[in-house]
């Protein structure tokens, strides 16, 4: 049963966020790493990006108790109507740098990334395929009108998003959080005690590559463990 609902773009801490959530005792956290390590995720969100199948949310979920980033924040409104006791968390940062940190990775890796993955993981390079037609779909054509490039419009989008959870969902129900904040606001939102430690940072932009090269490896994503 989904608890925590994710309603951020993808790097402004999702990975964090998901590692911290599952430190809580939130875990496991649905994230985009699981749909690039697991071929039936990604055969889920291929009916439900490409194929416009209506999606059984219990089924995408199965086992996760939270969910953060693409492709769940596309759909964030759908999936709080069908977990309405679940509490929204809507990650932030600051535009501009966000912007920039979206480019050098994530669009980046859309772009090129593909090749230079399939090339050291030949193995995977028919899922590498099929990720990117979802992501494009979903991300730079849908949410970004293929437009991402021109910086203004993307960052324009991504004030509009964040305007838009804050407006629809209940504010009893929502925490807009920057992970910079760390563990206080996070843990009184949920009504759990502060762990011990820093909160967790990782995925930041250099070390993205190294991590999806891993995922793709069979090594796994990134886990309270990894963090600490």
């Amino acid at each position: 049963m989904v608890k925590i609902i994710g309603a951020g773009f993808g790097r402004t801490g999702t990975t964090s966020l998901k590692v911290a959530l599952e430190q809580l005792g939130f875990g496991p956290c649905y994230h985009m790493f699981e749909v690039l390590g697991d071929a039936e995720h990604l055969a889920h969100w291929e009916r439900i990006v490409l194929e416009g199948q209506s999606p059984d949310w219990s089924r995408v979920f199965d086992g996760y108790q939270s969910t953060v980033d693409w492709p769940s924040t596309a759909y964030y409104k759908e999936i709080a109507r069908a977990y309405p006791e679940a509490k929204v968390i809507l990650t932030v940062r600051e535009a501009e740098a966000w912007y920039r940190s979206t480019y050098n990775t994530l669009y980046k890796f859309a772009v090129q990334g593909d090749e230079e993955q399939a090339a050291a993981h030949p193995e995977v390079a028919e899922r590498l395929d099929r990720l990117h037609r979802v992501v494009s779909k979903m991300i730079w054509h849908r949410t970004f009108a293929d437009r991402f490039e021109e910086a203004e419009y993307a960052i324009k989008t991504f004030a509009e998003h964040n305007a838009e959870v804050a407006r629809v969902i209940e504010p009893e129900r929502l925490l807009v959080f920057e992970v910079r904040q760390g563990w206080a606001p996070l843990c009184e939102f949920l009504g759990v005690d502060v762990p011990d430690g820093d909160f967790p940072r990782v995925n930041d932009a250099d070390s993205m590559p190294q991590v999806v090269g891993k995922i793709l490896s069979g090594a796994g994503a990134p886990g309270p463990l990894a963090a600490s």
